[in-house]
This record gives C-alpha cells, sequence and structure tokens, in this order.
C-alpha cells in the first residue's frame, strides 16, 4: 500500500535555494528548509505568509481580538466570542475584513462591534491585507493549495510554485497494533532516552488521552520535552477553577466527582464515600472545602485565588496575571463570572513560555511537517480528522483537500516513522483517521485489516516474555466460592481479580438494602414491637444514613419508598410467618443489626441471615431467611425477575450473558442439608410494588418469585404421575380434552420408546422425535383429530415451561462439577500458573456487569475495554449486603 510521496526537505531545499523568498504553509517547513542554508543571506528566506506581513513571530489574534472586546464593552463573552471567531474565519476565506457582511444570516449587532474592534487592533491579519510581496523579488511558492485567499494576497503578480509531493511513492511503514494506550506509550518512553530525546517528536491529537500520558510518562523517566501541555493543563491552574466550579455546584456534587482537586489541596478522603454528596458528609476534612463555598459569593477571584495559594502553600503567578489581563481580578466570582472564566480558559491557548528542549510534542491537527530524525505516530484514529467548518464563506471542498494533503505530509516527516495504534477499545474497533480512506486504495474498517504487526504482552512461563524478579509468596488457595463473586467471575476473571484488590465506593442501593436486611430481621424476631411509631423512627434513620447520596428535592420521594418497603415487609411476614426454627442448629449470627441497637432488643433468630460455607461443595453465602425446612427466603431492593429469567441466568453451558447463580447455589447447598427433598428459593422484592402500595392496591404476589427444586431428574419428573394429572387438571383446554381421554401409560410409553430432549425450546420439543411419537401415540389412543395434535403441543409447551422455570437433580449436580473446576481454575490463576482473562466462559464479557471496567485493558484475544460503571447488582436486584470474598 502507497500513496503519493512528500517530497523530502534535502530536495525541497535544493528546488527552492536560489530564490531570493520562499512562500510556505507551515512555520515547521519554513524552519527546517532554513536550517538547510547553506550560504550567508540577507533577511528572510523560507516563512509563512503571516511571519512576513507581520514581521514578528504569529499570534493567536482571535484571543487578542477576544481580550480587546472583553475590556472595551460589556457583552457576553460567548457572543462576542463567537462574532469575532466568524470575523477571523471569513476573513482568512475571503480575503477581507468586512467579507461576513455579505452573510445577512450571521451579521447582528455583536458582529458590527466585533468588526469594528478587529479593524482597530494591529492584527496579523491585517498586516496581511496591506502587505503585498515586491515584485523586484524572486519568489518560490510552495504548497500554494494549502494558502488561504488571504495568504495568497501578498504574493507578488509572478512567482514559481513547488509542489510538496514528487512522483513517487510513499509506502508507509506498518501500523504496530498494542493492547491499550498505556503500552503505546510506554513503548515510546522505552525508545527514547535523554540523550536522543533532541531527535524525537512524537505526534498525537492533543484533545486525546495520550497527551496527559505521554507528558506525565517522558516527566516521570526524567526526559525532557516540549510542546505539550498548555495554561490548563496545569495540575494546579485545573485544581483552580474545580474548585471554583464546584463552589457553585450545588449541594448535588459527588466527592468522587472532585477527587482531584481534594488531593491537590491535600484532603484525604476514602474511596467508599465517593458516591456520597460532599456538603452532606460528615468529614472534617472537608471543612475547607465546605468553608469556600459558603463564602465564595463574597469574594473576588483574586480573594479566592489567596486562599486557594494559602491552602497549598503555591503561588499561581501565570493565573493571577491572566486574571488582570481578563479585568476580573477584583471582580466576585459569581457563578456567572466563573462560567465566563471556563469558557475563556475552553476556547483560548492563553500563551506560556516553553524552553524548547527534548522530545518535541506535536498536534495532529496543527503539524504538517515535524522536522526530526524519529517520529512515532500514536492513535491515529478518526479524532484526528479535522471537522471542517460549516460556514458559506469556507470552500468546504478546498478546506477538505488541505486537511487531506497536511494529513498525507505528516504521515511521511521525519525519517523513521512509528505508527502506533489500537485495534479496538470499548468493545468496538478502532476507526482509523478518515483521510486514510482518501490515501489508502483497499477497503479497511480497522487497522488490523491493513499492513500491520501485533504487538501484545504475553505472559510467558519460560521466562522470555516480561523480565520478572522471582517472589517468594504463597497464595492461599480459595476453597468455596459465594455467588456473586461466581456470576463476576464467569463475566470476566479478570474483573473477578481486580474486584479483590480494588476499594470500590459505597452505594445508595447497598446503604438501603442493608437497613432493609436489619429491619426484615428486627421484625422477624420482635413482631409485637413493631408498630406505627417505630416504622415511623425506621423511615427517619434510613433518611439520615442514606442523606449523603441523596438529592434534598428527592427527600420526600425516598421518605414514601422507605414506607412503603417497610410496610410491605410487614406485611409479608403478617402473610408469611416463618418457622421457628428448632430445626436449625444454633449459628454465631451475621454481624450486627442496627435496629437491634437503636432500639436495644437482642435478634438472636437463627432463621434470619443465617451465613454458610459448606467446603465439601465450596459454596458460601448468607441466606436472608429460613422461612421453612424446605423454603428459603431472599429479600431484594431490584426489579423483579420472572422464574424463566432466573433459570436463563442460571445457565452453565455455555452461561448467560447476565451470570447469577444465586438460587441455584443456594437450593444447592440447602439440598445438602435436606438430600431428597423438594425444595423453594423466593425471591422478595418488596419495593416492586411501590406504586401500588402508595395507591392502595398491593398485592404481595406480585413481590415474589419462586424457584422449585425437584429431587429427581427432569424426565423422571415429566414422565411421572404426577405431573400427568398435573397436565390433565391444569393444562391448556386441548391439552386436558386429550388427557383425560387416557390413561398415565398411554402417556409414559412415550417416554419409554424415545429419549426426551434436553431442551426448553418448545417448538424444538415439538419438532423433535420425541415430540413425534407422543403425538403419534395419543392419536392411536383418542383417534386422528386436529384437537389431539393441538393437546399435544401444548402439553410439551407446557413441558418445556416447567424445565426452563425450575430446578432438578441433574441441574444441581452439574452446578456442583461447574463449581469445582471454576475453583480449581481459579486458583491455578491466583497460584500465577497462568493469567486471568478478561474473557469469560461465554466470550467477550458483558460490560453492563463488569465493575472495574477502567482496568480492563484491551488484548489480543478479544480483550475489551469499555467505561463507565457496571450498575451490576442493582441490575440484577441486588439485595443490598455484600458477601464475604475478601
Amino acid at each position: 500500500m502507497s500513496f503519493p510521496r512528500a517530497k523530502p526537505i534535502d530536495a525541497l531545499y535544493e528546488d527552492v535555494a536560489s530564490y531570493d523568498l520562499v512562500v510556505v504553509p507551515d512555520a515547521p517547513l519554513a524552519g527546517a528548509l532554513n536550517r538547510r542554508i547553506d550560504r550567508p543571506r540577507l533577511g528572510s528566506f523560507a516563512t509563512t505568509p503571516r511571519r512576513l506581513a507581520a514581521g514578528r513571530r504569529e499570534e493567536a489574534e482571535d484571543r487578542i481580538a477576544f481580550l480587546e472586546l472583553a475590556e472595551r464593552t460589556d457583552m457576553d463573552w460567548k457572543r462576542g466570542a463567537y462574532a469575532i471567531g466568524n470575523v477571523l474565519q471569513c476573513w482568512e476565506h475571503q480575503g477581507r475584513l468586512d467579507a461576513i457582511r455579505d452573510y445577512d444570516a450571521y451579521v447582528d449587532d455583536v458582529t458590527r462591534q466585533a468588526i469594528e474592534h478587529v479593524d482597530a487592533l494591529d492584527t496579523t491579519s491585517s498586516r496581511l491585507t496591506e502587505y503585498r510581496i515586491g515584485d523586484e523579488r524572486d519568489v518560490a511558492v510552495v504548497g500554494y493549495d494549502q494558502l488561504t485567499r488571504l495568504e495568497r494576497s501578498i504574493l507578488p503578480d509572478e512567482y514559481d510554485t513547488y509542489d510538496t509531493f514528487d512522483d513517487r511513492e510513499f509506502d508507509h511503514p506498518p501500523f504496530h497494533v498494542f493492547d491499550s494506550s498505556t503500552a503505546i506509550v510506554d513503548a515510546v518512553v522505552d525508545a527514547v532516552t535523554e540523550e536522543t530525546a533532541a531527535d524525537v517528536a512524537v505526534v498525537l491529537d492533543q484533545g486525546s488521552e495520550f497527551s496527559t500520558l505521554v507528558e506525565s510518562a517522558l516527566e516521570a523517566a526524567d526526559i525532557p520535552f516540549y510542546g505539550g501541555p498548555g495554561f490548563i493543563d496545569d495540575p494546579d491552574h485545573r485544581a483552580f477553577v474545580q474548585l471554583l466550579r464546584a463552589a457553585h455546584g450545588g449541594t448535588d456534587t459527588r466527592v468522587g466527582e472532585i477527587r482531584p482537586l481534594l488531593e491537590r489541596v491535600g484532603i484525604s478522603v476514602d474511596v467508599e464515600h465517593d458516591e456520597k454528596r460532599l456538603y452532606a458528609l460528615d468529614d472534617r476534612e472537608l471543612d475547607w472545602i465546605v468553608d469556600f463555598r459558603e463564602r465564595i459569593e463574597d469574594r473576588t477571584f483574586g480573594e479566592a485565588l489567596d486562599r486557594f495559594e494559602d491552602r497549598t502553600d503555591r503561588r499561581l503567578g501565570a493565573f493571577r496575571d491572566e486574571l488582570e489581563t481578563l479585568g476580573i481580578a477584583d471582580a466576585r466570582a459569581t457563578e456567572s463570572a466563573v462560567d465566563q472564566l471556563v469558557f475563556y480558559l475552553q476556547s483560548y491557548e492563553v500563551p506560556i513560555d516553553r524552553e524548547n528542549e527534548g522530545v518535541l510534542l506535536a498536534d495532529a491537527k496543527s503539524a504538517a511537517y515535524v522536522d526530526r530524525p524519529v517520529v512515532f505516530y500514536l492513535g491515529l484514529d478518526e479524532d484526528w480528522t479535522h471537522s471542517a467548518p460549516r460556514r458559506p464563506w469556507v470552500d468546504r471542498d478546498a478546506q477538505y483537500t488541505r486537511n487531506v494533503q497536511q494529513f498525507q505530509l505528516l504521515l511521511q516527516s521525519g525519517a523513521t516513522q512509528y505508527y502506533l495504534v489500537q485495534d479496538a477499545k470499548g468493545g468496538s474497533p478502532v476507526t482509523p483517521c478518515l483521510y486514510f480512506e482518501e490515501l489508502l486504495d483497499e477497503e479497511f474498517e480497522r487497522f488490523s485489516d491493513l499492513t500491520s504487526q501485533t504487538h501484545t504482552r504475553r505472559f510467558d512461563r519460560t521466562g522470555e516474555g516480561f523480565e520478572n524478579e522471582p517472589v517468594d509468596a504463597t497464595t492461599n488457595e480459595v476453597s468455596t466460592i459465594s455467588q456473586s463473586s461466581l456470576g463476576t467471575y464467569v463475566n470476566s476473571p479478570r474483573d473477578h481479580f481486580f474486584g479483590r484488590l480494588v476499594d470500590s465506593p459505597d452505594e445508595d442501593y447497598f446503604k438501603e438494602g442493608n437497613l432493609f436486611h436489619d429491619f426484615a430481621e428486627f421484625y422477624v424476631t420482635h413482631p409485637d414491637f413493631v408498630d406505627e411509631d417505630v416504622i415511623d423512627d425506621v423511615v427517619e434513620h434510613v433518611l439520615d444514613e442514606t442523606r449523603p447520596f441523596v438529592r434534598s428535592v428527592d427527600e420526600a420521594t425516598r421518605r414514601t419508598k422507605y414506607r412503603a418497603g417497610l410496610e410491605t415487609i410487614v406485611a409479608f411476614f403478617e402473610e408469611n410467618g416463618p418457622v421457628d426454627g428448632e430445626f436449625l442448629t444454633a449459628t454465631s449470627g451475621w454481624g450486627s443489626n442496627v435496629f437491634a441497637e437503636r432500639f436495644d432488643r437482642p435478634v438472636d433468630s437463627p432463621i434470619t441471615e443465617r451465613w454458610f460455607e459448606n467446603d465439601e461443595l465450596g459454596l458460601k453465602g448468607k441466606i436472608d431467611l429460613v422461612h421453612s425446612p424446605s423454603r428459603l427466603v431472599d429479600h431484594k431492593s431490584g426489579r423483579r425477575k420472572s422464574a424463566s429469567r432466573i433459570v436463563t441466568n442460571s445457565a452453565l453451558d455455555p452461561p448467560s450473558d447476565a451470570p447469577n447463580f444465586q438460587a441455584l447455589l443456594y437450593l444447592t447447598h440447602w439440598r445438602s442439608q435436606h438430600p431428597g427433598q423438594e425444595l423453594e428459593f423466593t425471591f422478595f422484592h418488596f419495593l416492586e410494588t411501590l406504586d401500588d402500595v402508595v395507591a392502595g392496591e398491593a398485592d404481595l404476589d406480585d413481590t415474589l418469585t419462586t424457584i422449585t427444586y425437584h429431587p429427581m431428574p427432569f424426565e423422571e419428573y415429566a414422565s411421572s404421575e404426577a405431573f400427568f394429572d398435573e397436565l390433565v387438571e391444569d393444562g391448556s383446554n386441548k391439552c386436558r380434552k386429550t388427557l383425560s381421554q387416557v390413561e398415565y401409560e398411554d402417556y409414559a410409553t412415550a417416554f419409554v420408546e424415545t429419549d426426551l430432549p434436553e431442551t426448553t425450546d418448545s417448538d424444538e420439543l415439538i419438532d423433535s422425535e420425541f415430540g413425534r411419537t407422543l403425538t403419534a401415540r395419543m392419536k392411536d389412543c383418542v383417534g386422528d383429530y386436529k384437537y389431539v395434535e393441538q393437546g399435544c403441543k401444548q402439553a410439551m409447551r407446557q413441558l418445556a415451561r416447567v424445565r426452563g422455570q425450575a430446578f432438578f437433580e441433574d441441574d444441581l449436580d452439574a452446578f456442583e462439577t461447574f463449581v469445582d473446576e471454576r475453583l480449581e481454575e481459579l486458583n491455578r490463576r491466583r497460584a500465577g500458573e497462568e493469567r486471568f482473562p478478561i474473557e469469560g466462559l461465554g466470550g467477550e464479557p458483558n460490560y453492563r456487569y463488569v465493575d472495574n471496567r477502567d482496568l480492563l485493558l484491551e488484548g489480543g484475544s478479544g480483550h475489551k475495554e469499555e467505561e463507565g460503571g457496571s450498575g451490576h447488582k442493582e441490575e440484577e436486584g441486588g439485595s443490598g449486603h455484600r458477601e464475604g470474598d475478601r
């Protein structure tokens, strides 16, 4: 694969060396040509139109014009910036200052004011408009097509043009595909030393994650660099702006949202508080932030900066100077004023002094030439594509051509180029920069479709992979696993691994769930004590405990929710009184109970919050309620799931994309305590009927989902006389009509003649050999009638329905084997014999149920990465409590 080759700088210099003046579109190209001058010259040789006309380094005239407008008028900053941008852009593309007046839709009072103020300024564009190269000079123009109309206006009547490309082809180097952005940055830093830094350039999208990653990595390695971080990228500048915004952010600001600020001002808050509201958290460490917020309206920007400097013991002289330049140092830091400051800092690049030494960091959207021997290109994805201005004065086709040519030139900078990319991110292929479609004559969707080399960090036990120093450490084997850990592990072993290493913040639904569980346990022990006054007290206590998570405007809604949940729990136990628990052995209980302590009454029932560790089966967990010897109950605050959904999510081969093994695991354990007995596991979703409780129309049945375990294989159950009688009595109309005319033996014969297939798909069952045998048998007994065929279909649909809504002996047997295999596999990985892969048993993880998404970097075997939170526990109707896996 190739595309037109950029003319080498040395060859380009030979073409233009004899001219008095060489006009180029790009300052780095001018610098590269000037560095090759081999004889004394008077005045400029290679330069850009703007530098030539202004006689100085190019300045950001949009910022200069904005500052002038902000100082001399009281117009809204956003409107003023918008008008200035339009005026300057139209001037650039049409060649004259007042050209925007030709476009009525873009002309208003602010625009007219902007034209007047810009006209009065000594800007580079004004000098370009007035300047013209004398005809006496011998002029060459390199890259004429890349010059705008305003830049071309300075050219003399006669000049020679030189293309930036030659007739040869450029065979671009392969794309080096890495697992992650950090792996790409590591590769760059590993290849650069302090001595070679001046020979290296790194081209990246300045707005991408690569920018900060490269800067911090080079800094950590003591490798000098320049051209990277801007004014607002300074950590103290960023922290001060975040402090101003947090001060006006309202009472719903969460600790996690301002954690970088807290760390910068020396405030340490545990990660468990990240989801709590900053101003509702009772922590003395936060008093300084709270005090700053409460007095912000009375402080000027200068005074606020004084407070920040005193707290951090660092001086922000450059930021103070910029406040003076904007004329707001003595203005009050009101919310609208802070918004204006943030808009300014996001819109304009404040100039800073840089030392031009070390690795050059170049922005992919600004540079066209990078004159360094070695150039690394990071990312090369769709974010490298320029956003063409959507304005009527811009020739979009010409602008697109300029952008493609700039990209084409940039890719060939340096003597050696390295394209370092990712092939997938966030579970999706990375889209290469759209300009590649213009340059490469072939179809592709991702970098691996092109000429590429994959660099994957492989785990190599031979010692030829990473150089690891041996560590003398022993690993304790895991002997039991909980349902939540098993579900996470099956979805993504890597996520399970990080879940044991990384602390996660408390969530409101955990806090609520734990309090509801405590109340349920307390009520079971003291039903006569709980009356309306107690419920009122419990509601207020739950509100107090969850207040750090909840907006004040939502408090009334939460109060209603909590009362409805408590009343539903009371109603459930009044209607479904549990057994006394005499059949159980005594336990030491599970932790403390908030309401036992609050009302000074002990909670020592053996049937509630019963922890188990079944070493023989490798299972552990906590049973919310042992309702009877044959029935377990689990309290859920999340949405109710159907029995079929629960059974589906318990699938083993292959696992569901939302694995949840709670009912299956608990029933497997309980079977070992009560073998040969039919068992039930009931999910009690006490908030499911919230709306109905408020309306006074609640039905407890709507809160319950029960999964039954039958102590026999499914085929034995399906062929039993009991199930046959159930079909006769409770089946659909034609099923009852058909089977009521035959004997049980006639029905059972079909099971003897043909094996029942392993399926929950009713259509598959009907079309199977068994389905045809049963239908034929019934027709022989009853007659070849249409209703008989329909009746058999209804019977088999009922068979499939039962199979998909209950567990049988073979299900629990298979689960025991499944757990043994997972524990053996888990312990191998814990011992270091193999890696914890990102992909689970079902392949790519379901990222909705991943808790440590940011830590799951991509890998060569389809590893994916996504951003954001998971919501796993609440999505699956989390009960609120965390099981003891750590």
